[in-house]
């Protein structure tokens, strides 16, 4: 979805509503696809002073399988950014502006960058979750699987003697 933005940069105190619910289906995140429904955009573009501000809150149903124990996740998630939005910079490298020399901005690949950026790089279930066990895979939250987990990896053996000496 693009929004245009031009005539917002020549109305000083000018408001733009921004409202949308985006398809970001194909959106993937290694490998697996994220959202359950559209991702649901409300905001708004402000020029205070000649600065344009776009503000907005991101609600969506994550829908992916846990990090730890791979069982499957659904939860709501709700999420807001700010950015300052120029047509052109004076200094070539900023990261701190989205520059659009069109006035227009891609709502649904800022929204995707944003929401990417601010996930965690481990989505687990709960914060105490065990995981699975390294020997027979079971979901290690469901109860202890039985297995043997005292054989030791040898190539860990000269730092645990460093360790005992310590």
């Amino acid at each position: 979805m693009i929004v245009d933005l031009s005539k917002l940069f020549d109305e000083l105190g000018g408001t733009k509503a921004i409202e949308a619910a985006l398809d970001l289906g194909e959106v993937k995140r290694w490998g697996e696809k994220l959202f359950a429904g559209p991702v649901h955009v409300t905001g708004k573009a402000q020029n205070r002073s000649g600065i344009v501000t776009v503000s907005y809150q991101a609600d969506f149903i994550l829908d992916v399988v846990c990090d730890r124990c791979l069982t499957p996740l659904t939860r709501k998630e709700q999420m807001e950014f700010s950015h300052i939005v120029v047509l052109s910079l004076n200094r070539e490298d900023n990261d701190e502006f989205i520059v659009i020399p069109d006035g227009k901005l891609d709502l649904a690949e800022l929204v995707t960058a944003d929401i990417l950026l601010e996930l965690p790089t481990s989505i687990v279930c709960d914060e105490n979750c065990k995981g699975l066990c390294p020997i027979c895979g079971k979901n290690l939250n469901e109860g202890a699987c039985g297995c043997d987990r005292t054989e030791r990896d040898p190539r860990l053996d000269k730092l645990r003697e460093l360790l005992q000496e310590s």
